[in-house]
Order: C-alpha cells, then sequence, then structure tokens
C-alpha cells in the first residue's frame, strides 16, 4: 500500500505543477491577446482554441487533486448522522460506485480519443505545423483514469480504517505536509 500511496503523492505533485504552469500560460496567454488586440489591433490566431483547451486541462487535474484529498463534490446528509462504522461502509460503496463510473469515463474518453486521432482534426496551425486536436484531448481519459485510481485508494483506505480505525491518519493520500 505504500507504494500505491508514494505513487498517489507524485502524481499529486506533478498535476499540482501542471496546474500552475497550465493557469500562468493561460493569463499571460490571454493577457498578450488582450494588449495586441487593444493597441495593435492583432492577435495570435491560436490563442483562443488553446486556451479552451488549457480550461479542459485544468479542470480534469483540478478535479483528480480534489478526488485524491476528498474536496470533490458530495453529498454528506448520511454521514453527518450516521454512526462511524456505517460512515465507513458508505465510502467504501460511494467511493468504489464512483471509481467504476470515472474508469467507465475513461473508457469512453479514450475511444473519443482514438476516433479524434482518426478523423486526423488539426486544433490549430503554428506556420506550417498542424497540431492534432486530440493531442490536447488526451486529458479526457487520463484525468477520468486518475479520478478512478483516487477513488480506488479512497476505497481501500476506508477499508483499512474498518479494520483499523486508527491507521486513516497514518495511510491518508491527503496532499503532503511539511511534517511528513
Amino acid at each position: 500500500m505504500s507504494v500505491v500511496m508514494a505513487i498517489s503523492r507524485a502524481l499529486s505533485l506533478l498535476e499540482r505543477t501542471l496546474v500552475v504552469v497550465l493557469l500562468a500560460t493561460m493569463v499571460l496567454l490571454a493577457f498578450l491577446q488582450v494588449i495586441l488586440r487593444n493597441f495593435f489591433s492583432a492577435g495570435i490566431l491560436w490563442a483562443e482554441p488553446f486556451l479552451r483547451h488549457l480550461v479542459l486541462w485544468i479542470g480534469f487535474l483540478g478535479a483528480s487533486l480534489a478526488t485524491q484529498q476528498e474536496k470533490h463534490i458530495n453529498i454528506d446528509i448520511l454521514t453527518r448522522f450516521a454512526p462511524p462504522r456505517v460512515v465507513n461502509i458508505i465510502h467504501i460503496v460511494t467511493n468504489l460506485f464512483a471509481g467504476i463510473i470515472c474508469a467507465t469515463l475513461a473508457n469512453a474518453g479514450w475511444t473519443f480519443l482514438l476516433s479524434e486521432k482518426e478523423s486526423g482534426g488539426v486544433l490549430f496551425t503554428v506556420g506550417s505545423t498542424g497540431l492534432p486536436e486530440w493531442w490536447f484531448q488526451i486529458v479526457i481519459p487520463v484525468g477520468f483514469g486518475l479520478m478512478s485510481f483516487r477513488f480506488l485508494i479512497r476505497t481501500i483506505e476506508h477499508i483499512v480504517e474498518s479494520f483499523h480505525p486508527t491507521s486513516h491518519a497514518t495511510v491518508s493520500t491527503n496532499v503532503p505536509t511539511p511534517d511528513r
């Protein structure tokens, strides 16, 4: 289990780094577009579709990070009033279900990606080089796959918590703190 947690922490670091880089790129490119349009009556032709796809990337990476930290959207009315043992069972069932749904969506995303690759669509052209649209859409199956992985880890954590109530604090995959 510690190998899986190390992989999760490494993925988290990579995701957080990518989110920061992509967000900075978005802000700088959008700012450059505003300056070019307002002061020079020009612009970068490929900036708009590129920015739209960066939003997609940030959304999926952010969703994966939220899943890792259990900060995703959930309905917790049952867990507020249930005893701790039942809460663990609820978490096991809901995380397992969400993981299966995300795995199914990852598979559908993969099918979509293959059809996009086969269609040969070009998102934009830089110079004489056309960048395929599927390069930017690869985040769909990868993002859902990461979320499925994270839900599976959470399911295992809650199963372990059911049998060893004190072990949850040492197994948690929340973002590492400096004291770890």
